[in-house]
């Protein structure tokens, strides 16, 4: 009963302020006090007694009333701050003021006019000395400053959210000032040893304070998209930066919590049906804190990164240097763990959370399934983004598949989902920069023994293997969102193909059968891009016969079965009839990536789409493979050196005529409007009235110009001297078992018989504005979806990208 009537007593209070329609003093404590002193609600009670027409309309009809009521609630956070919150009741006072302020602040958000106000000093501000901690200021300090450093503060309060580490005296107010929080960070892990012990209600008070951090940090999410990577979110500076004296432990406390978590607990089945987890909770809301404060900034160690905004500039000498590091000191620290053991614990906790979906029991559904995942990936990209040491750490051993099969496995599982379109970017974006590194195709030789449940042919081979039956799978049984990914899954097996040893004969067949897809002549000829992808395929064959020809027999003979498909290829008519009866052969239904004859020979789709209605965040259109990667070429001692800008023969057979179709495919212009989907659908390469080529058809010259350039010749070489042998040995033993033809081409050899090995070349990939955009879209996307008790950011006027319904 008592709890009714503090939600009745709170309700009133609300409808008191929203009929008040003169200011009310902020000395006047009694009607304040009624918001947090006098009652107990929940951040879900707080949401449903406040509605959002409400604090519109106080904000439009007494705006002086709610800027007194933010100030007087980060003010009492502020005292809570400083005293320490020794009793339960200002404890009280605190995690409502907190529900109160997570709830109002979307809501000064949304309003240009408003945004301002919390970066504003309040007129009397300077009374009260509390919100001015540094006694050399003048000025009060902005409210917004008031309330991260307040925020910072409560986050490492003994017996609130941390531990105590004193047995019986109280804590003080002096105690609270001098305290030094590294003694006080939540987890072991990273620069800690000591783990305290487990403690509920901590980690729940932890949780609402930073829920109420990362509404704070959401102002992002109103402004529309920017791709000036200068524009840097001011509550991310601000609470990154040295003013904020607890910045080191808790970027520590954050990291540690993450990668320490275990979802299994103790390992007993369905214990996550038994016990509330609130680890979880915590876990989840640090992520998420993580990946925004984790932000981009220009001249630091992102400079690299960014680099791209002027490709023409070379890479600087301080960039080698980065003697002071990034403003930004989460990006900092991030950037210096170097110890092997911290690096270790981060890939180990990450890898373990990434495999979670993965787990196989006997009994269904007994293990705990996390919801992070989204954020687990954009987490591991900026470890590697920003931390090279990391990223080498990564690709040094065979760890670096424990982070594969997962990503391999959402891929597989979205590909279907069109509110999934995100993941299956990011995913790929991973491993796009994880294939830049040489290491990274040398351990995907590593056979592959895991059964992990995927509805994919089986087949014994190695992890390679694994990669190409999966991006075969998304590019003939993906939906049409996709296909702008084409480019960068080609690209990634472009740049794996040097190292791998021997492709089994299913991932011989499915390259063999994309290849046929993409010279297709209708295909060919729909779209000035096309081409592209087959250009791509043939570097893939001609790295694999000059580089690992000898262990590579099941590829050789697949090539051999389908040589017709090269004959054909090298034959392409190019006069102007001959193309118009090949636009006209189009098949119905048939899709960019399949031809005629395309026919899933798997059992099952576990890949399903998604639910009608299911909500999803708009997405910027993502840059294409020419704006994301950087060519580099592999010398003799194995060192990269950058290639110069004009384009390698694979890439530079359409400078011309489609060169201003290429720049429209890969703008990342604003277009957010409910028919995203048809306009990327659009803008992809299958549609033969593309919006990149709308005016576009193919000419005899632009057919030459790219055919002259495909390069066929090591493969027509190889075809030259292995078909007559092995035709002669077919017919001599009368053989029609294909095992005795491997076992020929096994022993076979190409030695002095191929044209000279050409230069290895890796597109590298490469951070520019237009990805720095995507991400920051993405992001706040996954981050405005998962929050949903309480909705946070529902029905609130968000810019930067669009809700819909799928």
């Amino acid at each position: 009963m008592g709890n009714a009537d503090t939600k009745l007593h709170f309700r009133k209070a609300v409808i008191q302020l929203t009929t008040k329609t003169q200011p009310v003093e902020a000395t006047d404590d009694a009607f304040w006090d009624q918001f947090w002193a006098d009652s107990t609600t929940t951040v879900q009670d707080v949401f449903a007694l406040v509605p959002a027409a409400e604090i519109r309309a106080v904000r439009e009809e007494s705006p002086s009333n709610l800027a007194t009521l933010c100030y007087k609630a980060v003010e009492r956070l502020v005292q809570g701050a400083d005293s320490g919150c020794p009793s339960e009741r200002e404890r009280q006072i605190v995690l409502n003021c907190t529900r109160l302020l997570t709830r109002i602040l979307p809501y000064i958000f949304e309003d240009a006019d408003w945004r301002g106000f919390f970066w504003s000093t309040v007129p009397g501000a300077g009374r009260a000395g509390r919100l001015d901690e540094d006694g050399e200021d003048n000025e009060a300090r902005p409210l917004a400053e008031s309330l991260l450093l307040a925020i910072a503060d409560l986050l490492f309060c003994p017996d609130f959210t941390a531990q105590s580490h004193k047995k019986n005296s109280p804590v003080t107010a002096e105690d609270i000032r001098s305290i030094d929080s590294c003694e006080y960070i939540w987890e072991a892990g990273v620069g800690f040893a000591h783990s305290p012990p487990l403690n509920y209600t901590h980690d729940i008070n932890r949780s609402e304070l930073l829920k109420l951090l990362l509404t704070c940090l959401s102002e992002a999410m109103y402004l529309p998209p920017c791709s000036d990577s200068r524009n840097l979110n001011p509550w991310v500076a601000f609470f990154c930066s040295t003013e904020n004296r607890h910045a080191l432990p808790l970027f520590t406390s954050l990291l540690n919590v993450v990668c320490a978590y275990d979802p299994a607990g103790y390992g007993i089945p369905y214990n996550h049906l038994l016990f509330s987890d609130y680890r979880e909770q915590l876990v989840e809301q640090a992520l998420q804190i993580l990946i925004v404060t984790l932000e981009h900034e220009a001249g630091s160690a992102a400079s690299a990164a960014l680099q791209a905004l002027d490709t023409s500039a070379p890479p600087s000498a301080g960039d080698q240097q980065e003697p002071a590091g990034p403003d930004n000191l989460f990006v900092n620290y991030l950037s210096r763990i170097h110890r092997e053991e911290d690096l270790s614990f981060i890939l180990k906790g990450l890898s373990r959370l990434m495999n979670n979906p993965l787990v196989q029991t006997y009994l269904p559904h007994s293990n705990k399934k996390i919801q992070f995942h989204q954020e687990l990936l954009i987490l591991f990209w900026k470890f590697c983004d920003f931390n090279k040491k990391f990223l080498f750490f990564v690709l040094k051993s065979s760890d670096v598949l424990d982070v594969l099969v997962p990503i391999l496995f959402s891929l597989n599982e979205a590909r279907t989902d069109q509110s999934r379109v995100g993941l299956m970017h990011i995913g790929v974006f991973i491993l796009l920069l994880l294939s830049g590194e040489r290491n990274f195709g040398v351990r995907l030789n590593k056979p592959y023994t895991l059964r992990v449940p995927m509805d994919i042919p089986v087949f014994t081979g190695t992890h390679a293997d694994l990669l190409i039956v999966i991006f075969h799978k998304i590019m003939t049984s993906g939906h049409q969102r996709l296909q702008p990914l084409f480019d960068c899954l080609l690209t990634i097996i472009v740049n794996i193909s040097p190292y791998l040893k021997s492709l089994s004969m299913v991932a011989a067949n499915k390259l063999l059968h994309l290849l046929e897809a993409f010279t297709t002549p209708w295909f060919l000829l729909s779209s000035p891009q096309n081409h592209h992808l087959v250009f791509f395929l043939l570097e893939v064959f001609n790295n694999i016969i000059q580089y690992q020809f000898d262990g590579n027999f099941n590829l050789v003979y697949a090539i051999i079965r389908k040589r017709n498909v090269f004959h054909q290829l090298a034959n392409l008519p190019s006069d102007a009839a001959s193309i118009q009866r090949a636009l006209q052969r189009k098949k119905p239904g048939i899709s960019r990536s399949t031809s005629t004859e395309t026919v899933s020979t798997e059992a099952s789709r576990s890949s399903v789409p998604a639910e009608p209605g299911t909500l999803k965040a708009s997405l910027e259109a993502s840059p294409g493979i020419d704006k994301i990667t950087e060519k580099t070429q592999v010398s003799v001692d194995g060192t990269m050196v950058a290639v110069p800008h004009p384009d390698s023969p694979q890439k530079s057979a359409d400078n011309g005529a489609a060169a201003g179709a290429s720049d429209t495919e890969s703008n990342s212009e604003r277009d957010l409007e409910i028919s995203r989907t048809e306009s990327e659908a659009a803008r992809s390469r299958l549609s033969s009235v593309s919006s990149s080529a709308a005016s576009w058809s193919a000419s005899t010259d632009w057919v030459t110009s790219w055919k002259v350039k495909l390069p066929l010749q090591t493969i027509m070489r190889l075809l030259q001297v292995l078909v007559p042998q092995v035709e002669k040995i077919c017919i001599d033993k009368g053989l029609t078992d294909e095992s005795e033809i491997l076992k020929f081409l096994q022993h076979g050899t190409l030695v002095g018989l191929l044209p000279v090995p050409h230069p290895i070349l890796i597109r590298k990939y490469q951070a520019n504005a237009g990805t720095a955009m995507w991400f920051r879209t993405y992001m706040w996307g996954v981050i405005y979806l998962r929050n949903v008790d309480p909705p946070i950011w529902y029905d609130t006027d968000i810019r930067l990208f669009e809700i819909q319904r799928v």
